[in-house]
């Protein structure tokens, strides 16, 4: 039981359905309180800052202290965060400086916990009974995570709405919100003890003054620079960036100036829902199929329907076009996430696996910072349809790219050594043997 994939995805969906009633509420609770539009924009504004800064250094923390732990201890600290609400109303009244304080502290303690959550899986999956031939566990576990979060884009969201329809914006409305972090942490806590493990590092010199602050730089640095050198893993960083940026554009500029031009504004939020209930079906099938197509087939057929589906989509030659274009990006582009999951678990050493996708978070939130804005100004000054031209052309030259990427072509050989930068089985091989300085994790 303690092994169990199922025990994991629980904890993973409970802490997810946390934040997806949060996203609801918190912004609702805002508008209740101060009645100003701008003081919920200004809050979501400053809470993906501190997101995007915090996950410059999660990856540390998840390297240095039992990953387990961080996860439990996030989701209890993410819960008190809600919960506290209630007792501040009462004591100091809520406004929007505790709204800040609060929203600030819920996403920078949620961000380390997210990391640790990510890397749990791979361990779980190296606990599990081993498999003959090219293991498909770990593939699998990764694609119905995938479909689990698919599956909470909608859900989450959408129980935040009941909650807020059948307690108001009442203290009970808060604590049922805390539950759900709060179970998340108990039923981490029910995993193997080892999946929180972190393989032992060398001590820091006791005489040397600021040894463990250099330390602590030097190893941030390599995080980015294994992301910045790994092809395969920067690649798939790259790749995923675009997609996320893009269709956060999509929803938060284009698709509502699309559809209230169409005088359909009520159609504006099934863009994201298509996208989900593609993804669902596309993960699901990844994971049933995982060990009977080639990865690289996979990932083919992923990169053709997000440039045929995007490229749909940046027409916008007619509303349901549009929405059936988004579910095939879903449904195609879900596998191909996966893959590149996978093969970024399997090319990042397990001693580094905090750092570099603490590394990715901090990439995958500020992308759409980089986009929103110069393409929202595209479609005010040379109107919607080149706005989603240059969607489509980004996406197409991305997904070309990637199809032509040397990196990229032998998905299924489980020794790249030239695509991972010398990488094999999680460690970094240098002149034929491990790299020193980490201590062989005793579970492997």
């Amino acid at each position: 039981m303690r092994r169990s994939p199922a025990v994991y995805f629980a904890s993973y969906a409970l802490s997810l359905l946390g934040k997806g009633i949060a996203s609801v509420v918190m912004p609702l609770l805002v508008l209740d309180r101060t009645g100003d539009v701008l003081a919920a924009g200004v809050l979501a504004t400053v809470t993906m800052a501190a997101s995007a800064a915090t996950g410059l250094f999660a990856g540390l923390l998840v390297d240095r202290v039992d990953r387990r732990t961080v996860s439990v201890t996030s989701d209890l600290l993410a819960a008190l965060s809600v919960a506290a609400l209630p007792l501040i109303d009462v004591v100091w009244g809520l406004d929007l400086t505790w709204f800040l304080v609060m929203g600030t502290v819920g996403a920078v303690i949620r961000v380390p916990g997210t990391t640790a959550q990510e890397t749990l899986l791979p361990t779980l999956a190296r606990l599990g009974p081993p498999r003959p031939g090219r293991p498909a566990r770990l593939d699998r576990l990764i694609a119905t995570r995938e479909t689990v979060g698919s599956v909470l884009l909608l859900a989450g969201p959408g129980l935040g709405g009941l909650f807020v329809g059948l307690f108001a914006m009442s203290p009970t409305l808060l604590l049922a919100t805390a539950a759900t972090s709060l179970l998340a942490a108990l039923t981490t806590l029910v995993l193997d003890p080892r999946t929180g493990h972190v393989p032992r590092r060398a001590p820091v010199p006791a005489d040397t003054a600021g040894g463990a602050v250099r330390r602590a730089a030097a190893d941030l640095r390599d995080g980015w620079k294994f992301l910045g050198a790994n092809r395969l893993v920067l690649g798939a960083t790259l790749v995923s960036g675009v997609f996320i940026a893009v269709l956060s554009s999509l929803q938060s500029t284009l698709m509502p100036a699309y559809f209230t031009g169409e005088d359909l504004p009520e159609l504006t939020g099934l863009t994201l829902s298509a996208i989900a209930a593609g993804s669902i079906t596309g993960s699901a099938l990844y994971a049933a199929c995982a060990d009977r197509i080639r990865r690289r087939t996979w990932f083919v057929i992923g990169m053709t329907g997000t440039l045929v589906g995007f490229g749909a989509v940046g027409t916008m030659a007619s509303p349901w076009l549009v929405l059936g274009a988004a579910a095939l990006v879903g449904l195609t582009f879900a596998p191909a996430s996966a893959v590149l999951g996978v093969l970024t678990v399997e090319a990042t050493p397990d001693a580094m696996r905090g750092r570099v996708l603490g590394a990715q978070n901090t990439v995958m939130l500020t992308a759409p910072a980089l986009t929103s804005a110069p393409l929202a100004a595209v479609a005010a000054t040379a109107g919607l349809p080149v706005a989603g031209a240059v969607i489509a052309v980004l996406v197409g030259v991305t997904a070309l790219t990637a199809l032509a990427a040397p990196a990229f072509r032998s998905l299924d050989d489980p020794r790249r050594d030239e695509a991972t930068g010398g990488v094999r089985d999680g460690r970094r091989v240098v002149d034929g043997s491990p790299t020193a300085g980490v201590v062989a994790d005793p579970n492997r």
